[in-house]
């Protein structure tokens, strides 16, 4: 009696790492049922597609991708946030199998087997997948959600439309899966969500237990536990409600890293009403400050938004101006782009594309000069890095004040005894607007 085959799917995740936390749930959940997970369209029996929905462009590489994966394997499973337009991937791809939204990772599994079914000699119970799940990302760092969803309605944005309000994950769930991958040797974790400062918030921070002691439901709890498991943590996406100050002082004790992911988006009043932001307000300057003066090497990063519909000159050079005087280390800026179903669509004063490209021109040359600035203050100094990789030059890392994907690196030439997961000691040699140089110690 022949054996039979082992199940295989092929996976593109494609967005935020948020959705690539969704990918890796759902890849756990179907190696544990035996599937094989295959690198390759021509060895894979379905191919799983994770979509992002955020901005066109986005949407436009999804529908790119799933008609890759039609050429090229035929058999498409189509899950994510652009899943919620089911009708615009299907107006394009007609032969998609099935679709599905964020987060809705039965479905997606129940579709798998419905195409591919699983094998009847697999016993999850004995076949075991390792017990941090399958990951997406190297072994040594791993992103860490720890809600879905935002209850925040900013005019741009139509991520509430797709995955809901908040809704946070129970303390014990995040620090039992924060233990594991830290077991299985991760050396960083990147706390995630849409809106990171307002976890607990749905639940009125009720207390969860952990390990045996009570812990509250709350960004200020949640990073004090983290603190505890020797590794980097790193907070992304967190907006500077007043809560945030409870946790610079962890990151001046060095218990977390002194580094905040804040999408401020614009600074001009104006625009950001038009926005319909959050907890933005002229004395967001004033705590920046506060926050430096209690830990002076804190690193911000944010991302803005240019072109917005009735943004003047004016409001730009608003922008300009408070770039200077916040001095934010690594920033990101976006050209607005009209996302199907967002309110900003029937804001007047459209700016045109010229003059938008003009500004994020502006923009980047402005802040580039910032960024260059404040890493040629680290040259001479003594940092940690974390190694990512080893090339022909020598080792690549990061220290405490990059972000992997997004922010600079820090090249090591010369060092090839390192290995990517090891921590090192380095002196700054050199930097430009982005990366910096460095020896070990």
């Amino acid at each position: 009696m022949s054996t039979p085959a082992t199940p295989k799917v092929g996976f593109v995740s494609l967005g935020c790492p948020k959705a690539l936390v969704d990918s890796e749930r759902i890849l756990t959940q179907l190696r544990m049922e035996g599937y094989e997970v295959v690198p390759t369209y021509e060895d894979a029996d379905v191919v799983v597609v994770n979509t992002c929905g955020f901005i066109d462009s986005a949407k436009a590489e999804s529908l790119e991708v799933i008609g890759e994966a039609l050429a090229e394997n035929g058999r498409v499973i189509v899950t994510g946030c652009m899943g919620v337009e089911e009708s615009a991937i299907r107006d394009v791809h007609p032969s998609v199998l099935a679709v599905t939204g964020p987060q809705q990772y039965e479905q997606v599994v129940t579709a798998v087997h419905e195409v591919v079914p699983p094998r009847r000699d697999h016993n999850p119970l004995i076949d075991l997948v390792p017990p941090q799940g399958i990951k997406l990302t190297p072994r040594h760092y791993a992103y860490l959600k720890i809600s879905e969803g935002c209850n925040h309605r900013c005019s741009f944005c139509i991520i509430p439309s797709m995955r809901g309000d908040l809704v946070s994950r129970p303390i014990g769930d995040v620090l039992d899966e924060a233990q594991r991958l830290v077991k299985a040797g991760v050396k960083e974790l990147l706390v995630i969500s849409q809106d990171t400062s307002a976890y607990g918030v749905d639940l009125k921070y009720r207390t969860g237990f952990w390990n045996g002691q009570p812990v509250k439901t709350r960004m200020l709890e949640l990073c004090e536990a983290l603190s505890s498991m020797g590794v980097w943590v790193r907070m992304h996406y967190v907006y500077p409600y007043p809560n945030v100050d409870d946790i610079i002082p962890l990151m001046a004790e060095g218990k977390i890293l002194p580094y905040l992911d804040i999408p401020f988006q614009h600074a001009s009043p104006k625009v950001l009403k038009a926005m319909k932001r959050p907890a933005f307000e002229d004395r967001t300057l004033a705590r920046i400050k506060k926050w430096r003066e209690i830990c002076p090497e804190l690193t911000i990063r944010s991302t803005f938004i240019v072109g917005f519909p009735g943004e003047t000159e004016e409001d730009f050079q608003y922008l300009l101006n408070w770039l200077t005087e916040a001095q934010l280390d690594r920033v990101g800026c976006f050209q607005y782009s009209p996302v199907e179903g967002a309110p900003a669509n029937e804001l007047e004063g459209a700016v045109p594309d010229d003059v938008k490209q003009d500004r994020w021109e502006r923009f980047m040359a402005h802040q580039q000069a910032i960024s260059a600035a404040r890493l040629q203050l680290k040259v001479g100094q003594e940092i940690e890095v974390l190694i990512d990789e080893v090339d022909e030059q020598g080792a690549i890392g990061r220290s405490y004040a990059d972000a992997p994907e997004i922010d600079g690196n820090v090249y090591v030439n010369r060092e090839h005894d390192l290995k990517p997961g090891d921590k090192v000691w380095v002196r700054v040699t050199d930097a430009d607007e982005y990366d910096l140089w460095a020896e070990t110690l």
